[in-house]
């Protein structure tokens, strides 16, 4: 499910949860000691983090993490959360953007905005990624990007299934590289992590099985346990 070597995977987890306590922390405590430690805590958990990017960027992490801390609620660290759209036409065939930035091949996908529920962000993501004019239909599924690996970042995302109603492929000259509809016995690469999400959009595109939304099971502890299961 991940693309990154379980190990990575994990302490990139554990240094950014580290984070958001220290910085959770920071957002509620007077106590100047208590600020003091949580700094520390920043600090170990940039040391962590820096090994799987350039090697040296401690410094730059804790910069970013400070600058990131609130007072009160408005420092509560939360992940940040995106939508996905899995789309299908009356053909029977998915809906896929090339992304511009790794040329990797997956539905369309967004930040959820300010001001639009995220039904609504779905629909706006998907016309401006591709062209296309969609219906929401249901949730597929609710993932943590930093538990399957495939986000760097604190990230939870909302998989929706979605029905075309109109519109002509017009992919986004900045965001994505090509989109377009696939058969799914012809499907483009790379399309990396397919093995987690493509079953299901298959049935409930095609309508081949009972389809029910998915989501990551609590792990057995908790806090150790394997990330993928």
């Amino acid at each position: 499910m991940s693309d990154l070597p379980a190990t990575v995977s994990e302490l990139v987890r554990w240094a950014e949860t580290l984070a958001a306590i220290a910085r959770t922390g920071m957002g509620f405590t007077e106590s100047l000691y208590e600020r003091e430690r949580y700094e520390e805590v920043l600090k170990v958990a940039a040391d962590i983090r820096s090994r799987f990017d350039d090697g040296h960027m401690e410094e730059v992490f804790v910069s970013e993490w400070m600058r990131s801390v609130g007072s009160g609620v408005a420092g509560y660290v939360t992940p940040k959360v995106a939508v996905g759209a899995v789309v299908g036409n009356e053909h029977g065939q998915i809906l896929l953007v090339q992304r511009s930035d790794s040329l990797v091949w997956l539905y369309p996908t967004g930040w959820a905005d300010v001001g639009y529920s995220l039904s609504e962000v779905v629909v706006k993501e998907v016309e401006e990624e591709t062209g296309i004019h969609c219906e929401p239909l249901q949730v597929m599924s609710i993932v943590d990007g930093l538990r399957m690996g495939f986000t760097k970042v604190p990230m939870h995302m909302v998989v929706f299934h979605c029905r075309a109603t109109g519109g002509a492929i017009n992919r986004h000259p900045l965001e994505t590289a090509d989109a377009g509809w696939f058969d799914f016995d012809d499907l483009p690469t790379p399309m990396p992590g397919a093995n987690w999400w493509l079953p299901g959009a298959q049935a409930a595109i095609q309508g081949t099985e009972q389809f029910t939304t998915s989501f990551e099971m609590p792990r057995q502890p908790m806090w150790r346990g394997d990330a993928t299961s």
